[in-house]
This record gives C-alpha cells, structure tokens and sequence, in this order.
C-alpha cells in the first residue's frame, strides 16, 4: 500500500487505476463519474496517458473493445444511460475475450432519472445487457478503499479470465471523501500472446465474433460457458457480519451495506440477533455465503425496486422466507429506517 490520503471516491479510483498501470482511458462525461475521466485527463501529460474523450458512449465502448485488443490495460467510467449505449459491445468484448474494465456509476432511472444514488442498474450489470448468453465479472465496493482495491484487482481479473469486468460504484460512493491508503504501483504480469501486436516474427492472431456455421458457433458459446462456469467456482466474494447466531439476516452490497451494518448494531444493541451478507461480486453471486443459513430470515435492502432479491431467492432454500425493503429516486434510507422494517419481521 502507498500514500495515506483524504480523498473523493472518484479520484482515489482513478489514481489507483493509473497505479494499476491501466494507461489508456477512454469516456465520455455524465454524472456521477465525471471526475473519473477528468482526473484522467489532468494526469495524461504527467504520466504518458492515452485519453480521449469520444462523441457519445457508443464510440467509447467500442474503443476501449479495440485498445484492449491490444493487451493494454484500458478502461472508461460511466453512468446508466451511458452504459445502455455500451451493451453492444459488452456483448462483442465478452465473445471476443477482451479484458476490459468498465466503471458503471449508477444513478437513479429510469430514462435520464436523478443523479443521485441508486441501485437500479443490478440487472442490467450482473444478467448481461448486450445480447446473447454471455457474464461479465461484477464487483461492488462499499468504501473509497475498496473502490482502490478493487478496481486494481479488476484488471487482474480481467486478463486472468480474458472477459471484461464491471466494477459497480453508485453516486453516493462516488462523491464520498475518506480516509484511503492508496495502493501501490503495479505492473502487468500476464500471457498476451493472444493479442493483436503486430504479426511481425509469428504467425496472425485472428479475433473475430462471427459463427462458421451452428456447429461451430455453438462450440465457441460452449467455451464461453466452461470459461465462466471456472469464474463461478473460484471468483465469489462476500463478506458475513455476525451471522452464526442471527435469527434475522441483512443482504446488502455497495453503499446500502453501509446503512445495514448501521441497522444492524441498533439492532444487536435493542437485544435482536441481526447479521448482514454483503456480497461484494454480484456475478457471481456469492452462493457460497449463505451456505449454513438456510433456516434464517433475510431482509435483502436495495436502493431499487427490487433487483438483488430475486438472486437471493435462488440461492435460499425457502425463498418465502426473504423479505425486501428499498428505496427509489435517489433516497437513501438511514440505519433507524431499515431497524424499523427489522422489528416489523417479528421474529425474537
């Protein structure tokens, strides 16, 4: 780890991205991740970046697909319209094997909404907005420094497995100033002898995404499926709070896991057993986590209509058990709120 610093969760992102060693940054403004690529920007000179702001995120998407065809480290930021327009080529980088990194900063839809915090863009993030049977890796941090931790394990991530990842942020996050140890510099330590450098010395190296026939084409989706059958057995992530002795668990991820861990310690303190589950890759979904609390009681929180919920239904043996508490437009409830719908549950 590196510098101690006092710094806003967009910027202390963008450092630590260019400390991964992710050199090229390609975007487009729209609130709430602007400062990434503004920081971006203010650092090119300095550090020999490569920015470039593109005419709409449609552009953008598709130049990050073509630079990390290169085996560079590339990434943009953005926000739910922005990454609607993306989808398309979320879809190609997936089937090509492009390791990009995308940070979706969610705001409140739909349409052009608020720009405020929200969670509504789960599905479009973790069930895959593009076209076709294709997953992409979806981390969510919960804290400035797990913003920096994470997005620098994103790249890995993404060169490790050749797909791209989303690290998902929302603006309450994006906008928080804290107190954050940046990581270190890191270099890129992979296998690029897949990539499209110039076929000088060696024989071509072809990527495409178009089918030779259905036998074909349902062989290459068939290698796609093993590859992110591998993500899914070794990738989860989670964290578990008090959960052995809970009669009542909390499922929460991103800036909502803040307002739960809250709501659960009024909780312990008014003498209610109370746990949180606070998945930290949404895909995969951390089953692993909830192993053991079949016989619990959840209480899943979202800043949305409902979204996380369904895929804790899936994952609970009696899904008539998980309840759902969430808040729209931008309005993010306080831990004495979710303690409310906790004593509401009944359970002793």
């Amino acid at each position: 780890m590196g510098d101690k610093v006092f710094m806003q969760g967009n910027v202390a992102l963008a450092e630590s991205a260019i400390r991964a060693g992710c050199k090229y940054f390609f975007g487009y403004p729209i609130t709430p991740s602007s400062e990434v690529p503004e920081y971006y920007a203010r650092r090119a000179e300095e550090e020999g970046l490569v920015f470039v702001q593109g005419e709409t995120e449609t552009a953008v998407f598709n130049m990050i697909a073509g630079a990390a065809a290169t085996g560079n480290r590339v990434m943009t930021a953005t926000s739910g319209p922005g990454f609607s327009l993306g989808q398309e080529a979320m879809s190609f980088m997936a089937a090509a094997g492009l390791p990009a990194v995308v940070v979706e900063v969610m705001r409140p839809g739909p349409a052009d909404g608020e720009i405020l915090a929200a969670q509504g863009d789960y599905f479009q993030a973790v069930k895959g907005g593009g076209h076709g049977d294709y997953n992409t890796l979806v981390l969510a941090p919960c804290s400035v420094q797990e913003m920096c931790e994470l997005i620098q394990e994103s790249f890995e991530l993404a060169e490790k497995y050749r797909n791209p990842v989303i690290l998902l942020s929302d603006a309450l996050l994006a906008k928080m100033r804290e107190n954050v140890e940046l990581p270190g510099r890191k270099e890129q330590n992979c296998d690029l002898s897949w990539a499209l450098t110039g076929c000088a010395g060696r024989k071509h190296n072809v990527m495409t995404t178009c089918g030779d026939g259905s036998a074909q084409w349902e062989k290459y989706n068939l290698d796609l499926q093993e590859k992110f059958a591998k993500i899914k057995a070794n990738e989860e992530r989670w964290e578990n709070y008090q959960t052995e002795d809970a009669d009542i668990i909390l499922v929460a991820y991103g800036s909502m896991a803040r307002v739960a861990i809250g709501a659960m310690k009024l909780a312990r303190e008014a003498g209610l057993k109370v746990g949180l589950v606070r998945p930290i890759s949404l895909w995969p979904f951390p089953v692993k986590a909830f192993e053991g609390l079949g016989d619990k009681t959840f209480l899943v929180t979202e800043l949305s209509a409902g979204q996380m919920v369904e895929d804790v239904k899936l994952t609970v043996p009696h899904k008539e058990n998980v309840h759902f508490y969430g808040r729209l437009g931008g309005i993010v409830p306080t831990p004495k709120e979710i303690f409310e719908q906790i004593k509401k549950l009944g359970v002793k």
